[in-house]
């Protein structure tokens, strides 16, 4: 039997969880109405609902359904990207969500691998204007932040206070539960040996919903019976080719959350701090003078400006953009802010009263922004293409090859600003063939760090062009210019050019399109199909 996975040390203070059990669940949807009713949701959101799986190619066929929505994990990936606070644990492990809090970033949304939070912008209605009944539970404070189960907080904690017991007295169990005609969704105390759910995940096997991304998930599927084993699924079941199918409930959909908005905050941050670092570099080598650098400083702190107001743009509740700043001991999108405000603090001060120590922390803040930029994409757990080891290397280094760009094209608008050693097109050269390799191997180890296909097939597609564009015809324009001296310096503004557009290119396709969401998984199915997925035989005996 599996072992209990309790997500909580402490036996004195409960970890809530739920079993389901996938052999009782009949597919009413009973849950999710209740749960409507409970927390008075809008058209089109679900806290708690049920897919419609059906498996195999005929004769060779299983149905089954899931109870999904949020898995209050013992390790929320959630929790830690909030910059607000506004996503918190309880000791009990409840994961809460405080909506005056909630600035709508939708950071917790695209790190959460099971699709359980939603954001909605504008008010619905189930029969297109607002009845009596929608007017008197409408929850306004929802709109424009994220939103997602809660485990019936307020029953749970209103039934512990009133004697009840959570998970045997309906009124103080969550609405899902207590609805279940079949009995399939339980609720329980996993750190009380004698409750329900303790006993179910004790005498039974069960498994986790993506186990292993370490969340520890809270939701715990039985697939056994007595009568009725398990079995592990086969190739055709678990190849990307089935998943891919559009109409495959299992499939992840493309994230909706963080738009070309999103994608500009990348997109500037990424020019204008690279453009900063590489200037100060430049600095250093004595090819560059102090006002050339302040100017340049001054440019790429507008660039980085215009990221940020994208950001804000995207943000549901903008009037509380300023809560960003509460969280920095865990989220980076709150340290990239702090990053943001030490650069532009520094760059005041340096602009009217020039100094090397300043020009320093200016570009230590560039590359403190930088690095907070990739660890933020590279947070989002839910979204894989994301989440993948390489992308803050690629991040990174596409942001000091962003920065060789920009000086290509300032020092051929500005010529006598700044001089043409062969350390530009080298150190060109030498960034253009480690991104290139870093974007090689990224793509080449999608399927090993489980991106799913449709990402894997529109990075795959766009991999020669992108290599074409950013990598090799920049290098081939630097090789010129090396040849062909200031002669040729027209070359090395078009490879400036280029490496910008490549860089603005790929990060609107990683972050738009090849952005497709974890998807659901069922790692055991219960034998109880037809041909070799059938129930075996009782014996009569």
């Amino acid at each position: 039997m599996n072992e209990l996975l309790p997500g909580n040390s402490n036996p004195d203070i409960p970890r809530w969880g739920m079993v389901v059990d996938v052999n009782r669940c009949v597919g009413c949807q009973t849950c999710t109405v209740a749960c409507k009713h409970a927390n008075d949701t809008v058209p089109g959101v679900q806290w708690r609902g049920v897919l419609d799986v059906e498996t195999g190619t005929f004769p060779d066929v299983e149905r089954i359904f899931l109870v999904v929505g949020c898995q209050h994990c013992a390790e929320p990936p959630c929790v830690p990207v909030c910059p607000t606070g506004a996503t918190e644990q309880r000791g009990d492990g409840i994961v809460t969500m405080d909506y005056d809090l909630c600035i709508g970033c939708a950071s917790c949304a695209v790190a959460c691998p099971y699709q359980a939070r939603t954001i909605v912008h504008e008010k619905s209605f189930y029969f297109g204007e607002e009845t009596i009944q929608e007017k008197v539970v409408s929850h306004d404070e929802r709109l424009g932040v994220a939103q997602k189960c809660t485990f019936c907080v307020d029953r749970v904690d209103g039934g512990i206070e009133g004697g009840l017991t959570p998970g045997k007295d309906w009124k103080a169990t969550p609405a899902c539960s207590s609805a279940c005609i079949a009995s399939a969704i339980k609720f329980g105390d996993f750190n009380d040996p004698n409750s329900e759910v303790s006993r179910l995940t004790t005498e039974r096997n069960y498994f986790q919903m993506h186990a292993e991304l370490g969340t520890d998930p809270q939701i715990k599927y039985l697939y056994e019976t007595p009568s009725v084993p398990g079995r592990e699924l086969d190739d055709a079941e678990i190849r990307d080719a089935a998943l891919s199918m559009s109409d495959n409930p299992l499939s992840g959909k493309p994230q909706t959350f963080w738009d070309l908005r999103a994608a500009m905050n990348f997109i500037m941050g990424g020019l204008g701090a690279g453009f900063i670092i590489m200037t100060y570099l430049f600095y250093l080598t004595n090819n560059l003078t102090e006002k050339v650098m302040l100017n340049i400083f001054l440019v790429s702190g507008i660039i980085i400006a215009i990221g940020l107001f994208f950001v804000w743009l995207k943000i549901g509740r903008k009037l509380r953009a300023f809560y960003v700043v509460l969280k920095p001991q865990n989220s980076w999108m709150s340290r990239e802010v702090y990053a943001a405000g030490l650069l532009y603090l520094a760059g005041l001060i340096d602009y009217f009263s020039p100094s090397n120590f300043m020009h320093l922390i200016i570009a230590i803040a560039a590359l403190t922004f930088l690095y907070c930029q990739a660890r933020i994409l590279h947070s989002a757990k839910g979204i894989p293409t994301w989440r993948a080891p390489k992308i803050p290397w690629i991040l990174l280094a596409t942001g000091f090859y962003e920065g060789f760009g920009l000086l290509a094209i300032y020092s051929f608008i500005y010529p006598q600003s700044i001089p043409l050693p062969s350390i530009l097109p080298v150190g060109g050269l030498i960034l253009a063939a480690i991104n290139a390799l870093l974007w090689q191997n990224y793509v080449m180890s999608l399927g090993d760090v489980g991106v799913g296909q449709k990402s894997q097939n529109l990075l795959l597609a766009s991999t020669l062009k992108i290599q074409f564009i950013s990598y090799l015809l920049p290098s081939i324009l630097a090789m010129i210019f090396l040849v062909w001296g200031n002669e040729g310096s027209w070359t090395l503004a078009v490879a400036g050019i280029l490496v910008v557009v490549g860089s603005i290119n790929w990060k609107i396709l990683l972050i738009t399109k090849a952005c497709h969401q974890q998807g659901y998984a069922i790692a055991k199915f219960p034998q109880r199909g037809s041909g070799r997925y059938a129930a075996p035989t009782l014996s009569k005996n």
